[in-house]
């Protein structure tokens, strides 16, 4: 027996399945707060050759889905209409922070372990500032102790808010062959969130949370959970996009000379 490194209490052993298509693994489970987690994922670099599995073939209608949504959560549900630096932790190969520039927002990526492709010259670093909010998607099942990931994230980046997307299961724990979300076969998803386990982690690091479709918000101030709903609903979020590239500036250009200076000027330098 283990404890959860959510909410301290015991875990106990659920269910057995073979990862990586060869390995016997445990997976464990809070009965306290619903946290569910692979135990002891020692396989993690070997899952990870690629940081980006092969097997993800939603990538990129996935990123767009995203931010179909984010960009309604921004600008109406957490207010923020541009002005301020964003971060995307575990940005992958930097699509959703080109896609949220493009709509005007002054987005940054951050990846430690996947090399960025899409948002070249928009890597975040300290001497950019403190970020007002920071998202991660796709993210919480990959780390072993969420609690410090959140933390952490809020540190670094200085936001007042955390942005984030994550499979929820209900009741139970999903049978192993019942669930598509376990992804054993990459051996990358190692936790698992109810509801209630996003609420005790919000509780336990002081802040608010929200979730509706899909999208959850950890936040240092309270915000309209109904109005989060509508803005990431079937249509606020299509209608969202439209809206909001209206009234915020694109830097798609802005970046293109921004990105053409720096080039003349790397050739000037040699």
């Amino acid at each position: 027996m283990t404890n959860c490194t959510v909410c301290s209490n015991t875990m106990e052993v659920c269910f057995t399945a073979e990862v990586l298509n060869k390995y016997q693994v445990q997976y464990e489970y809070c009965e306290t707060c619903g946290f569910l987690r692979a135990h002891e994922p020692y396989w993690l670099e070997e899952a990870y050759t690629n940081a980006i599995a092969n097997a993800d073939t939603g990538l990129v209608a996935r990123n767009i889905a995203i931010t179909n949504k984010l960009v309604g959560v921004l600008y109406w549900v957490l207010k923020e209409t541009g002005e301020n630096h964003y971060l995307d932790a575990a940005g992958g190969y930097g699509m959703l922070t080109r896609i949220m520039r493009d709509f005007g927002f002054d987005f940054y990526w951050h990846d430690p372990y996947c090399t960025n492709i899409l948002a070249l010259g928009f890597e975040y670093s300290s001497a950019i500032g403190s970020c007002n909010v920071v998202t991660a998607m796709e993210v919480l099942e990959h780390v072993t102790d969420p609690v410090a990931f959140i933390k952490e994230m809020f540190s670094f980046s200085g936001a007042n808010s955390l942005v984030f997307t994550t499979e929820l299961y209900e009741g139970e724990p999903p049978k192993p062959d019942a669930w598509w979300y376990y992804s054993f076969s990459t051996g990358q998803h190692i936790g698992f969130f109810q509801r209630r386990t996003l609420v005790v982690i919000a509780q336990k690091l002081g802040l608010y949370f929200a979730s509706a479709n899909g999208i959850h918000v950890l936040t240092k101030t309270p915000i309209n959970e109904c109005l989060l709903s509508i803005v990431t609903g079937r249509i606020g979020s299509r209608l969202a996009p439209f809206w909001i590239r209206k009234r915020l500036n694109s830097k798609m250009m802005t970046d293109h000379y921004l990105m053409l200076n720096k080039i003349n000027n790397d050739k000037i330098d040699t």
